[in-house]
């Protein structure tokens, strides 16, 4: 009889920003099938989740994925959180997602900053002052301009061996900072993996005695902030095949605006200021290529004869994928698509 690590993890009820949590239950001889794993329960008078008079919220396991980082045989368990009667805890922001036939397909840009407790800055900053300005660091190679490469690395290895769909990692413009890319055919299953992908990345964090700053702008002045760029696209995008459809699409953000700024992470005002690729927080704009717009259509979705995708730009990097997800997905849903511009 084998016995197993299940580490269920969930999000807490902490406010403006849910952070990670996660505990061990060890079974015998499990499956590795996520429908094997059983409902669990913990206190949610700990995680702001419950009252102390009625603490008990449930663990309903949705994803399921080998854990390569841990000895002997375990497995990482991402789950909704559920009130005790079963039904969704306000906080579950998963359960908001409204694609049961999986017509969405999403890609995550997740931007983050490793940081140096012992300084409070990104690492490779100096104690006093800072680097020299950005411009070197993104996508580079060498000493003194990668910094970090050796956590990145062991991260996407984790990331890969444990079965997530990373398709890529890149240094990005500030120095310290990073960036790995989840796709997922199934909005649901996109945010499952971007957040056991970001359980694992704060576990080598530990282990390397550094921390993972997911603020939006770690480090203020002239230093790009940190991101979490949707990357999105339904039936009607993959194959319209027409620029009209894409504008119709997009121009259904346009009235929506605080809607989305409402789930796409806090203090993202101080990243969405019009500077360092980023439309101001209170306009709306889309441009093809255009990096500096609040959507981006990629020139490849152009080439394939308006066959493609679309990016949101503006979710920060502490933002819950799940609830950018939903909330892209009700406003794409609502486009008057077919109807005169």
């Amino acid at each position: 009889m084998t016995k197993c690590k299940l580490e269920y993890i969930w999000l807490d009820g902490y406010q403006p920003t849910q952070t990670l949590r996660s505990k061990t239950k060890v079974v015998d001889d499990f499956s590795g099938n996520v429908e094997d794993a059983e409902v669990w329960s913990f206190d949610g008078s700990s995680t702001q989740q419950a009252a102390g008079n009625s603490s008990d919220c449930l663990l309903k396991p949705v994803a399921c994925y080998p854990d390569p980082g841990r000895l002997g045989k375990g497995f990482l368990v991402m789950c909704e959180v559920m009130n005790s009667d079963g039904t969704p805890h306000r906080t579950n922001g998963r359960s908001t997602i409204m694609d049961d036939d999986d017509d969405f397909w999403f890609g995550f840009e997740q931007e983050y900053t490793i940081w140096n407790p012992d300084t409070n800055k990104p690492i490779g900053f100096p104690a006093e002052g800072f680097p020299a300005p950005q411009g070197p660091y993104y996508c580079s190679v060498g000493s003194g301009k990668a910094i970090g490469r050796e956590i990145v690395e062991e991260h996407l290895e984790l990331c890969l061996e444990s079965g997530l769909n990373v398709e890529g990692i890149n240094a990005e413009v500030m120095m310290g900072q990073w960036e790995f890319q989840v796709f997922a055919k199934s909005a649901k299953r996109a945010g499952d993996e971007v957040w056991v992908a970001r359980y694992l990345l704060e576990r080598v964090a530990e282990a390397h005695s550094v921390s993972i700053n997911w603020h939006c702008k770690p480090v203020q002045g002239d230093w790009n902030g940190s991101g979490m760029h949707a990357n999105f696209s339904n039936s009607l995008l993959r194959t319209c095949g027409s620029q009209e459809v894409y504008e119709q699409v997009c121009n259904a953000f346009q009235p929506r605006i605080q809607e989305h700024i409402d789930v796409y992470g806090a203090d993202n005002d101080q990243r969405l200021t019009g500077l360092h690729e980023t439309q101001s927080i209170d306009k709306f704009s889309y441009g093809v290529s255009d990096r500096g717009a609040s959507i981006r259509i990629p020139i490849a979705t152009v080439e394939r004869g308006w066959k493609g995708w679309l990016e949101d730009r503006r979710p920060a990097s502490n933002a819950d994928p799940y609830m950018v997800a939903s909330a892209i997905i009700n406003t794409v849903r609502s486009a008057k698509v077919g109807t005169p511009a």
